[in-house]
């Protein structure tokens, strides 16, 4: 027999409903999530020579990403609007898989988590990088957009496996 649970987001008819989180300790919160845009060899080194009409890609695309886990609640209907103390993009060259690697790091002290924010903040990236690249190369991929770690609250710490 399967274990019986209850989806957070969802009241006793099944509805939509915000989690309530008034109860819940106040604690710190980190998440980091990962993720990549494959592109054709050319565009990746159109984007490392800082040859893209648009602009220097990986900068705009980091404050895209900053500005985006900022906006998560906006963008996400029932993930509650946070305080956040950090937010850290890493976008990394990988000449190897022809990709340019994203890892948003989030931090709030607050009551409840931040893995969407993480999560929002590389899709924005993303999302930035196809949009300013697009002109030379629309074959490029969004990829594994993912969760790699949670600190802090009740549920505890979670590690993706590698």
């Amino acid at each position: 027999m399967a274990a019986e649970f209850k989806l957070s987001h969802l009241d006793e008819r099944g509805a939509a409903d915000m989690v309530d989180v008034g109860g819940k300790p106040v604690s710190e919160r980190n998440a980091r999530a990962a993720g990549a845009v494959t592109m054709k060899p050319e565009t990746l080194q159109l984007v490392r020579e800082g040859e893209i009409k648009k602009g220097d890609v990986l900068s705009i695309a980091r404050i895209a990403g900053i500005m985006a886990a900022k906006r998560t609640a906006d963008l996400v209907p029932l993930c509650h609007p946070l305080p956040l103390d950090k937010i850290g993009l890493e976008l990394t060259i990988n000449e190897c898989a022809c990709a340019i690697e994203i890892t948003a790091s989030v931090k709030t002290s607050g009551k409840t988590g931040v893995e969407m924010e993480a999560l929002t903040a590389v899709s924005v990236a993303a999302l930035t990088i196809y949009d300013m690249a697009k002109a030379v190369d629309r074959e490029m991929r969004i990829t594994d957009i993912r969760l790699l770690e949670k600190r802090g609250g009740l549920s505890g710490d979670y590690f993706a496996e590698e």
